[in-house]
């Protein structure tokens, strides 16, 4: 059935200095699904749910929406106003109570969500489609006043745009009308198995993660990166990136080492800048901001990545990030020098993400950086003069569990109440909580304010944090129109041309790192041997336990395009084996080492053999006041899948005198001195799909990629480096002279030599 379109004109007088007299404003009422669309020719897009109770009014030949339901035009609600005199105006009109929801940012939701209930029934007794509204989701919502939502995995784009629409309308008649600003991790990585076909889509456009970004060394396709992931995520309904990690990965054990833009303040710093740039600013208007713009919430205040001994803090036994080479101000440069300093007219990323972790020495108390007023309110604001929202890293209020356990991180603050924490971080300066969906703590917070300030006082510094939340979804037009066109959201997401963008970057994120007697590009049609991988079952970093596989890395199909596929290294021309960067036993920290008397503290491992740490520290850095000591000198640890490396073994003992080529997907810079010696020509991926190493492999495309950290030599290079200075690791050389440093990539020509090596130089 045709949708209703009810038009009506209107004369707009001079307004502003900007419209001519007898200006003509068309306003056009489309009934939309679920909505109905407002268009008007000289002001913005009007979307409302008419179960709502909102009204459109109009003032001055320009359409409103009335969000109390009467005639009034309140000052928030007047678009031609400056987003931060909006955001100040609805500030003042929140109670503490909505103040405290606004503050809340929720948990991960999945559509659907599968440990909740809908109707009082499990998702699957109740028939409800994934994109409707869950029972926990509908509580927080209503009764916490929760309005910043965290997606993590969706059924499909059209689940995604229904349920951002379905929550809009469940929302927009309470609490002033503010709408949910929805978010998202990075989620553009791409599939291994997927197979790239010029002018077919998918449901997301595919590029590498985060690391295959910077491996391009190119700022510009960072950009293009960003631009277009901002168009995908406004079609799914998503208005705030809880990216990018400005983190510097100086320490290459880290386990979230990947998602970083490698260990170099200088590109890392203009990666950065080139990410918040492309996702905010969407257009032309003064203020760059505009209803495509997506807000860039940087992250880890002040640096993540030089945790002592590379381990995380999502563990208490993680928690301390040291600085042995005195590097802290090389780890805030890049958003100093990037993420605060944008070229673009939106100026700087609208949120910032402290770390979990403690800073340790570094100030005058050693407490989780949400918690620490002088990296937040001294440094963060005052020196560095950030204004924005800061918004804690997830579940750092809840009460811990003991240190090889993952859940609530409130390091350094371990003596204190959940409200207690929740005030501490306040008076830190810090503005939102992140993975509580709970207001009771903050409201208790508030009170604890009162007592201590006084009830003006308190109410002033709610205030402040309100409209700082509230300015983050009027800049990117969430209060005008916060649904999405389910249509144009499954046309646009994952489209054609975009999926061709994405696969070329893909391209330009392979490292060839070996190319031995030019064995590189291969014949077509050879006759090659790929074996299946064999992966046990390993512990993951949440604590569960990741079942073993047995299976094909590849498509046959796919591999048939290009070559011969055989079964036995005997019939094969050459071999291709798929291989993971070593994932090291428990990553830092076994309960068993504790029961059997030790301190608990284990090395973590980048190659694959058991590896001893006969020249760790005597003493570590840093310790709990209720330790002695975090040192695991001479304490041994294997890595998970040590098979890794006895396949590639078998193999090139079967292949003999013919090549062998590596493909490792790297999650952490790897060992290389047991894998390089066994292979003619490795190359290095950062979540590709498996067409592209092939299209590299026959010179399809010619390998263009650049390391963006240094391979170590050993582990005992590892050891001796200091966890926060950047290039402080001896590099691997390979049989060919080769050295595996920042900046070192090939081609089928040689070694690469070009502008970006000439501007990233070390």
């Amino acid at each position: 059935m045709k949708k209703p379109v009810i038009t009506f004109m209107t004369l707009l007088p001079l307004c502003s200095g900007t419209l001519a007299d007898n200006v003509k404003n068309e306003i056009r009422f489309e009934q939309k699904d679920g909505y109905v669309l407002v268009h008007q020719t000289n002001g913005p897009d009007l979307g409302y749910s008419p179960e709502s109770g909102v009204k459109i009014i109009e003032r001055d030949g320009f359409a409103f929406k009335s969000y109390d339901g009467t005639d009034s035009l309140l000052p928030y609600a007047d678009w031609r106003m400056p987003a931060e005199e909006r955001a100040a105006d609805l500030a003042r009109r929140l109670s503490i109570d909505e103040i405290a929801g606004l503050m809340l940012y929720s948990t991960q939701n999945k559509l659907p969500m599968p440990n909740d209930t809908y109707g009082g029934k499990t998702f699957a007794e109740s028939g409800a489609k994934a994109w409707e509204i869950s029972d926990g989701q509908r509580k927080y919502l209503l009764d916490d006043n929760v309005r910043h939502l965290l997606v993590s995995t969706v059924d499909s784009p059209e689940a995604a745009a229904r349920w951002n629409n379905n929550v809009q309308a469940l929302i927009e008649g309470s609490n002033h009308g503010i709408p949910a600003n929805n978010s998202s991790d990075p989620r553009h990585s791409a599939f291994q198995d997927a197979e790239f076909a010029p002018g077919a889509g998918g449901q997301l456009s595919m590029w590498s993660n985060l690391m295959g970004l910077a491996a391009t060394f190119d700022p510009a396709v960072m950009r293009r990166f960003a631009e277009i992931a901002s168009e995908e995520y406004r079609a799914l309904g998503l208005a705030t990136a809880l990216s990018p990690q400005a983190d510097l990965g100086t320490d290459p054990r880290w386990y979230r080492f990947n998602s970083t833009f490698g260990n170099d303040p200088q590109l890392v710093c203009e990666l950065i800048r080139e990410y918040c740039d492309g996702f905010q600013s969407s257009s032309t208007a003064d203020s760059g901001w505009g209803n495509g713009s997506v807000n860039a919430m940087v992250k880890h205040w002040p640096g993540g990545g030089s945790g002592e001994g590379g381990r995380d803090a999502h563990y208490g036994n993680g928690k301390f990030a040291v600085y042995p080479g005195g590097c802290m101000a090389q780890h805030i440069y890049p958003f100093t020098g990037g993420a605060f300093n944008l070229e673009g007219k939106t100026g700087k990323a609208s949120a910032v993400m402290p770390y979990y972790t403690v800073s340790f020495n570094q100030t005058s108390e050693n407490v989780g950086n949400s918690f620490n007023k002088e990296l937040i309110t001294d440094s963060l604001r005052n020196k560095y003069g950030y204004d924005g929202v800061v918004c804690t890293d997830w579940v750092i209020t809840d009460d811990p569990v003991d240190p090889g356990k993952h859940w609530s991180k409130p390091w350094g603050v371990e003596n204190l109440t959940v409200a207690e924490r929740h005030y501490k971080a306040l008076m830190a300066g810090v503005d939102q909580f992140g993975g509580n969906n709970e207001k009771g703590p903050v409201i208790e917070a508030y009170e604890i304010g009162c007592a201590e300030h006084g009830e003006p006082w308190m109410r002033s510094r709610m205030e402040r944090s309100a409209a700082r939340l509230l300015l983050n979804s009027f800049r990117p037009g969430l209060f005008e129109n916060p649904y999405v066109d389910v249509e144009q959201t499954v046309a646009k997401v994952g489209k054609p041309e975009w999926m061709a963008e994405g696969y070329a970057q893909q391209l330009k994120s392979i490292i060839m790192l070996k190319n031995h007697n030019a064995l590189l590009p291969a014949q077509k049609g050879l006759k090659v041997y790929i074996p299946n991988r064999k992966v046990p079952a390993m512990r993951n970093f949440w604590g569960g336990t990741d079942p073993a596989r047995d299976y094909q890395p590849f498509e046959p199909s796919l591999v048939n395009k290009y070559f011969s596929l055989v079964d036995t290294p005997q019939l094969a021309d050459f071999a291709i084996v798929f291989m993971e960067s070593p994932k090291s036993w428990r990553m830092g920290y076994d309960p068993a080492d504790k029961e059997a008397g030790g301190n608990g503290y284990i090395p973590i491992s980048l190659q694959y053999r058991p590896y001893t740490a006969s020249t760790a520290r005597e003493h570590s850095i840093a310790c709990d006041p209720w330790e002695s000591d975090r040192s695991y000198k001479g304490k041994s640890v294997y890595s998970m899948n040590e098979c890794e490396l006895d396949l590639l073994e078998d193999v090139r003992k079967q292949m003999g005198d013919k090549p062998v080529i590596v493909i490792m997907g790297m999650n952490n810079p790897t060992v290389m001195k047991e894998v390089e010696p066994l292979a003619d020509a490795i190359l290095i991926g950062f979540n590709v799909q498996n067409q592209a190493f092939f299209d590299i492999i026959t010179g399809e495309a010619e390998p263009s990629a650049l390391l963006p950290f240094e391979l170590p030599a050993s582990m005992e290079a590892v050891e001796q480096h200091c966890e926060d200075r950047p290039h402080d690791i001896e590099p691997y050389t390979d049989c060919d002279g080769n050295r595996y440093g920042f900046g070192y990539g090939r081609n089928f020509s040689g070694i690469i030599k070009d502008w970006r090596t000439e501007k990233y130089a070390k």
